[in-house]
This record gives C-alpha cells, structure tokens and sequence, in this order.
C-alpha cells in the first residue's frame, strides 16, 4: 500500500521536498539524496530501508537538523529549518526532537540516570513532572538496576538502552533512531522496538527509525525503502512478502 501524500504545513511531523544531498566535488562527487519528497505522518512509527549507501542514514541526519542538505527543504514540528540560525536549530532539536544512535553518546562521567536526565535539565525543566515516565520508560527497558552506573560499567545493549530511555523521557515530538536494537540480542530487541511502537500507539509519539533488520521493520507503521539517492516505495504495514520485493526493486 503506498503512504498518502499530505499538507506538509499541518498533518506532518516531519516532510523533505525536493531534498538533494552532495558530498565532495567534480569526479568523487557522491549524491546521498536525489530529490527526495517525503512526508511523515504524526503519531506513526516509519522505518527507513535500503542498502548500505542507499542515502537512509543521510535522509534521517537532514530531517533531523544533524545535516545541512544542498538543496531542498525540511520541515519538523510545523518549523522550516532553513529558516532557523545555528542557534535556533540547537534549541529547537533539544526541545522537540529526540535521538538514538549507535554510538549511544553517553558522558562517560554520568551515572545512567544522570544522562536520562541531562536533556530535560538543559530545557530547564525539572525531574519532577517527568517522574511517571521516567519511571515507566526505566522499567520497560531494564534499567531500573543499572540507574547508578556509569557507561564503562555497563555493557553496549545497556548504554543503548540508555540512550533510547533518553530520547524518549522528554516526550519529544517525534524521535529519530539510527539502528536502535544493533547492539541488543533478540529479546531485548523485541522488548525496546515494541517499547517504541507503545510510545506511538498510547503516549501519540512519532518514531522515525532507520533499520536494515526486516524483523525491526515488522513493529512499523509505514516503511519508506531508498536506493541511490531515491525512495523506490512507500508502504502501509506491508506483508513480509511485500517488503522483501521493495527491498529488492520490485512492486510491492
């Protein structure tokens, strides 16, 4: 089933039109992105798909704010973010946008609980209003016995744990993640990515998650496939059979 195209302005979370993205010059030039149109819809979890150097982790940095793309234009939250200063989209991504990658970017000098916090402390909001969901976001991922260590001590499916609970506490408006279960085996794989579908389907989140897993896939909503540069199809909670022949460059 192909995603319906909407009013970017006030039915997204996010949208790209037009979203182009070069890196290096003359014969090493490399197009991540080819005029991409996309839109996201609120409430939703959507996996990105494609192979390696499909562009899937570059179209993710642009709509997030972590990348400049060379042409087009990216709107999150209602805000256009090309119309925003380097300062502005720093505030702006603290605030409404939330992050997990494999690299975790833990501080290595604070305790899990303290890193949970540190958005939430930079906003200046205080713990307090947050503790419900702290408290169930904790328990839901198995952190509530590791809180009080540090990331050396911890081992890398619990830092990413970490950094998931992080992006999610604040509630943000939508939360972007790069491979969130690859460090995770296959229980606790199941247990974050069906943490993440709950957040959209009882607290409204919106979860833009970049995965090469068809299993991570299956908890999605809507599936978004690139290849070299371009999306090949959009799809509304597709069979397996329909996603194997998008990844492959058939019809779905």
């Amino acid at each position: 089933m192909t995603l319906t195209d909407t009013n970017a302005s006030t039915t997204t979370a996010a949208s790209a039109r037009g979203l182009a993205k070069t890196y290096g010059r003359g014969g090493v030039e490399v197009h991540a992105l080819r005029g991409v149109d996309l839109d996201l819809a609120p409430g939703r979890f959507t996996a990105i798909m494609g192979p390696s150097g499909s562009g899937k982790s570059t179209l993710m940095h642009c709509l997030a704010g972590l990348d400049q793309p060379t042409a087009g234009e990216v709107t999150v939250a209602g805000t256009r973010l090309e119309a925003l200063s380097d300062d502005d989209l720093t505030r702006f991504r603290r605030d409404h946008v939330g992050f997990v990658f494999q690299a975790f970017n833990l501080l290595p000098m604070l305790t899990a609980e303290q890193n949970i916090w540190l958005p939430l402390e930079l906003a200046g909001r205080t713990p307090g209003e947050l503790r419900g969901r702290f408290d169930e976001v904790v328990e839901t991922l198995g952190l509530t016995d590791r809180l009080g260590h540090r990331p050396a001590e911890l081992s890398g499916g619990q830092q990413q744990r970490v950094a998931i609970a992080r992006a999610l506490v604040a509630r943000p408006a939508i939360v972007f993640a790069d491979e969130p279960t690859g460090n995770l085996d296959s229980s606790a794989s199941a247990e974050v990515l069906s943490f993440l579908r709950r957040s959209v389907r009882e607290l409204g989140q919106t979860v833009v998650m970049v995965t090469h897993e068809l299993d991570a896939a299956a908890y999605a909503d809507d599936v978004v496939v690139l290849a070299d540069g371009r999306i090949t199809a959009r799809l509304t909670e597709p069979t397996p059979a329909e996603l194997v022949a998008a990844l492959k460059g058939g019809a779905a």
